[in-house]
């Protein structure tokens, strides 16, 4: 056997040992997207007589309004992974980037909130919210996702950005505001993009939050409107597993389109600093 042939059987080998353990993973994904499809009233392995269509995905669409509630998500989510990519990237750039007295020590101040449970200060944030006048409201359903994991994610990987790229803007007459904007921005978009899918994935799934600042049923997201598919005597698991394939696919693509850059963004992150 040639060394090329030992190679490729070597790989196949290796992909079917790695193929395995995937599969496994997938497998509650498929049993999802299965029950979404039938009538069940319980969770089992057996899809014997039952008849598969799209019944569930009508009702859950037509009868329990969750449109309004999957375009509550889309909106919160959309919005609270714009907001903390402005919010974190410029703290980030005053930093790593600014030299101040107390820097390094005010950051580290920063990082210890992130040790500090949110259930901690869920009422004292609810309380602020109140005041403010922010129940019911998009704005109050994203602001909480900006916090010190983003402006320390974004800072790792924006001291390994060249100042002397920096300086040599500043020579030419550049301000901060444009540095940032035309210089730093370009460098550093695979740790926005990690940021991104972080954020997306926090706010799309959370559900504790919501259910405190949300009190109208309008507001509702979809965590929460799926939450209400589960009846008090009796459930319909497909039209439960319908609301969660519905909930699971958004995340899910983002990740498959932006995969390559989330890792990188990661990679890169970790190694800087």
């Amino acid at each position: 056997m040639t060394m090329a042939k030992k190679k490729f059987l070597i790989q196949v080998i290796i992909g079917g040992v790695l193929l395995i353990p995937a599969l496994v993973a997938l497998l509650p994904f498929i049993y999802m997207a299965l029950v979404s499809f039938t009538q069940k009233k319980a969770l089992d392995l057996r899809f014997a007589g039952e008849a598969l269509s799209l019944k569930n995905y009508r009702s859950v669409f037509m009868n329990l309004n969750i449109g309004r509630a999957l375009y509550n998500s889309i909106v919160v989510t959309g919005g609270a992974c714009i907001l903390n990519m402005v919010v974190a990237s410029m703290a980030a750039y005053g930093f790593s980037k600014k030299e101040w007295k107390g820097r390094n020590q005010v950051f580290m101040l920063y990082l210890a909130t992130l040790m500090i449970p949110g259930q901690v200060t869920l009422i004292p944030v609810f309380t602020i919210m109140k005041t403010l006048n922010l129940l019911n409201t998009h704005i109050a359903l994203m602001l909480p996702v900006v916090n010190a994991f983003g402006v320390f994610l974004i800072r790792q990987f924006m001291v390994g950005v060249p100042d002397e790229l920096i300086e040599a803007a500043r020579i030419d007459g550049c301000g901060d505001f444009r540095i940032f904007l035309q210089i730093v921005i370009p460098l550093i978009k695979p740790v926005l993009i990690s940021l991104t899918i972080f954020t997306f994935i926090t706010n799309w799934n959370d559900f504790l939050w919501p259910l405190v600042i949300c009190t109208d049923e309008k507001m509702h997201t979809l965590t929460l409107a799926i939450s209400a598919l589960k009846g008090n005597y009796s459930t319909n698991y497909g039209l439960v597993m319908a609301g969660s394939t519905l909930a699971f696919m958004p995340p899910f693509i983002l990740y498959l389109v932006l995969q390559k850059q989330f890792v990188e963004g990661i990679a890169l992150s970790g190694i800087k600093g």
